[in-house]
């Protein structure tokens, strides 16, 4: 990734989990991500986890939340930019649109973004989504619950965070409290896959 920009690095131990999920996605052309500051994971998973022909919705305000400081958000966006323009024309596939990877932003909160998703003449299904916008316990739910119909069956769900806890923050300005109540309400469609620092949720029906 050397050609890219990016200032910080909070995705680098996640590679290696999500290189395990590859072979066993539905089909590796949808792909959705809420929360996506400066395009490191958008990258990544254009890079290791798309097919020629795929596309990557990225979902996010880059106003950051309560969590991030000293200035993180500054110069955020135009870094995404950056690096999508140029991942974008890294995979044109030489004029033909079948090979062609594409990124979409939507800017705005993701509640609202989902609601233009879900409003087009034929909404996408997802083969994965990447949960890590908002960290406040409310938002997570709302994300994971509004995008959750979106999901194929067999596809995965990942919630960065899981295990966040940064004191004194409140339980309910952590994504932990959300997520276990997701998987307690999904319980009968969603498979816990892996728990650690990121839960991922498979979709079994």
């Amino acid at each position: 990734m050397s050609e890219y920009n990016f200032t910080q690095d909070w995705f680098h131990w996640a590679p290696e989990v999500w290189e395990q999920l590859v072979p066993m996605l539905p089909s590796r052309k949808a792909f959705l991500e809420i929360g996506s500051f400066e395009g490191r994971s958008t990258v990544w998973t254009i890079e290791n986890m798309m097919e020629d022909g795929g596309f990557i919705d990225c979902l996010d305000t880059w106003e950051g939340g309560a969590e991030h400081v000293n200035d993180e958000m500054s110069g955020a966006e135009t870094r995404f930019d950056q690096n999508t323009k140029l991942l974008v024309e890294k995979y044109h596939g030489g004029g033909s649109h079948a090979k062609n990877r594409r990124v979409y932003k939507y800017k705005d909160l993701s509640s609202k973004s989902l609601a233009r998703i879900y409003g087009q003449l034929s909404p996408p299904s997802y083969d994965f989504i990447y949960i890590d916008g908002s960290h406040r316990a409310k938002d997570v739910m709302t994300d994971a619950c509004l995008a959750w119909p979106l999901l194929k069956v067999g596809g995965f769900m990942v919630f960065d965070d899981y295990s966040w806890a940064p004191e004194p923050r409140d339980i309910l300005y952590r994504p932990k409290i959300a997520v276990d109540a997701f998987t307690t309400m999904f319980a009968e469609e969603a498979q816990v896959v892996f728990s650690k620092y990121q839960l991922i949720v498979k979709k079994e029906k």
